[in-house]
């Protein structure tokens, strides 16, 4: 993604910061961005030009930018600038950890859970649904992010769904290691509806079953697509 690129996606998010927009809010704007998978893994973000596109002071930018490096989807390299964290094999492998023990918690225990929980997760599978049916496999993924993160919403914790989000964040980053995204995407749209039936039904210890199946699944995908990436390098 060019500088023009980011920077021109950044102009139009301006209305969505108000005048005394505090670096979280960017910050927040920025984590947003990379979930929908908008800022690709290595892009470099130049200070200037996002303060410009932002209309932020500089030392808010660079005050979000630490917040973001310390969320590990920021990387500073000296005498080189910011850019877009490029994750690891072993980053993947502890995200699917801490997202598994996230989720699985989440739903085991959600018996009782408010309806409106459960009908956020039935608008994220229907989202992903109506976006595969128009192909468009980016929106797809942003889609199955925002199930995950409904997933957790169920436990009813502000902490654990900050923290999911961190995850998602993260976790998007490895997903642009994925080269076919329809391939990727398109075979966890039955098993998202599936999942969501049980916990609607109340069969949470099969849904539990379900999404564990799913998480070795898409792990193995994953850590498989960056293995094939650093043989090719």
């Amino acid at each position: 993604m060019t500088s023009t690129q980011w920077t021109a996606q950044l102009a139009a998010d301006r209305a969505l910061l108000d005048r005394t927009s505090a670096a979280e809010q960017v910050a927040d704007l920025l984590r947003l961005r990379i979930i929908e998978g908008r800022l690709e893994p290595g892009t470099q973000l130049s200070e200037k030009d996002a303060a410009d596109a932002l209309a932020v002071s500089r030392n808010t930018l660079r005050e979000a930018f630490r917040l973001l490096v310390h969320e590990r989807l920021l990387v500073h390299e000296f005498n080189r600038g910011v850019f877009v964290r490029i994750p690891s094999v072993d980053d993947v492998l502890d995200l699917y950890r801490s997202r598994r023990l996230l989720a699985v918690g989440a739903v085991r225990q959600a018996a009782g859970a408010e309806r409106e929980l459960i009908d956020d997760i039935d608008q994220a599978v229907t989202e992903g649904e109506r976006a595969a049916g128009e192909q468009r496999w980016k929106d797809v993924g942003s889609a199955n992010m925002h199930f995950h993160r409904t997933l957790v919403a169920l436990a009813g914790s502000a902490r654990l769904n900050e923290v999911m989000s961190q995850l998602m964040a993260e976790l998007r980053l490895a997903f642009h290691v994925m080269e076919h995204p329809r391939e990727f995407y398109e075979p966890y749209l039955g098993l998202n509806r599936e999942i969501t039936d049980l916990i609607a039904s109340g069969a949470l210890e099969s849904a539990v079953a379900r999404l564990d199946d799913y998480f070795d699944k898409a792990e193995s995908q994953l850590v498989d697509a960056y293995k094939r990436r650093m043989r090719e390098a």
